[in-house]
Formats: C-alpha cells, structure tokens, sequence
C-alpha cells in the first residue's frame, strides 16, 4: 500500500523508506472512494443475474470493497443499471438517481442499457439510459459475463484514480442540480425537452398568422 502512496518525485532516505510515505491528498482520497464503492441493490431484467454472480463466492467483487449493495440510493455510490431501460422504468431510475450522495457513478451494463439492444425499435423501450442520467462506464454484452462487469468495475476505480478534489463538481461553489424526471403519458416525455416543444408553432397557428397579414 505504502508503494501506491508514494510519489517518486520526492525521495524519502534510505534510512527512512518502508516508515515515512510521501503522497498527496488526491491519492489517498481516491484510494478510499475507490475501494469502497458502494452499488445499489438494484436490476432491471437478466442482466441482474450477472451482475448476481459477480456477487457471489465464485468472481467475488467483495475483492475490491463493493460487496456491501446497499438498498437504499441515500447510501450508494454506484447504480448499475442492468437490463432493459422501459419508459415505464426511466422516471424511477431517474428519481433513484437523484437521491443518491454525491459523489455518485453509472454503469451501463449489458447492450439494453447501453442503447437499447435487441429491443431498441419496441414502442416501450429507451435507447439507452445515458439519454437521461450520465453514464460513466459501459459494459457491452447480451447480456455480459460476470468478468467483463468486473473489468468494468475496474476501469471505474481507475476513473476515479484520476480525479481530483479540486475539480470535481461535487465540490464547487455551485450547487448540483437534480435530473428532472421523465414524465409518463401518452409517451415518455423529457422535462428539459418541453421549452423546445412549446416554442415549436402549430400548423393552424402559422395558417392564422398568414390569413392575418
């Protein structure tokens, strides 16, 4: 542990090595966030069932300081979004998304929540999860194995490896402001869509402004 704190850019003697470890407090933050992320316990369709195995003895995420899968997002670090995305399901997601602490992280599991996968022209289905909550790591496959979830919990403790406390958002003066969530009717409707919806003019509304000049 002492070998991944140290910075080589600054020497400790020889006479001291193996008791005093120089590092940064970037370092040592990170090493923390990383190796304890929290998922929430959370799974859409099959691709649940992978990710279940990632949780047991055999691939054993445990490893990396991720087996407590919390149940409620108020205690989550990651959402791992695994299945197909319904517009019936996003405004949940959405609000599951919101109410988990910052620093919070996405993963994309499987192609269904990457884009929509095999179902991606049905009426009922999202392609994609990131077309409304910010994904950070994706995991192709149909559905993936437990290994690449692993690989791709990997490559999200080597995102959080290269940030830093003085740019993440996080800690800026401005406060976060939460996701609007989806409305269901009809269709699904974004929030943030509905300014560019209203200023769009009616057919009957330009045949009027024509009669009228």
């Amino acid at each position: 542990m002492s070998e991944d704190f140290s910075s080589p850019d600054l020497p400790v003697p020889e006479e001291l090595q193996g008791q005093v470890s120089i590092t940064t407090l970037d370092k040592i933050y990170n090493w923390s966030r990383r190796s304890s992320v929290w998922p929430m316990m959370f799974g859409l369709a099959c691709c649940a069932i992978e990710m279940i195995c990632v949780a047991a003895s055999r691939y054993d995420f445990s490893r990396f300081g991720m087996e407590v899968m919390r149940p409620s997002p108020r205690q989550s670090d990651l959402m791992i979004v695994s299945g197909t995305v319904t517009k019936k399901m996003i405004p949940q997601i959405v609000r599951l998304y919101n109410q988990m602490p910052e620093p919070k992280y996405v993963l994309a599991m499987g192609a269904c929540a990457s884009g929509g996968g095999p179902f991606k022209e049905g009426y009922n289905v999202v392609s994609g999860v990131d077309k409304f909550v910010p994904v950070d790591v994706y995991v192709p496959g149909c559905p993936p194995t437990p290994q690449a979830l692993l690989h791709g919990l990997i490559t999200l403790q080597e995102k959080i490896d290269k940030q830093s406390i003085s740019s993440v958002h996080w800690y800026q003066k401005e406060a976060s402001e939460p996701i609007p969530v989806p409305i269901l009717g009809p269709d699904l409707i974004d929030p943030r869509d509905i300014s560019k919806i209203s200023g769009r003019t009616s057919p009957t509304s330009e045949s009027e402004s024509v009669a009228g000049s």
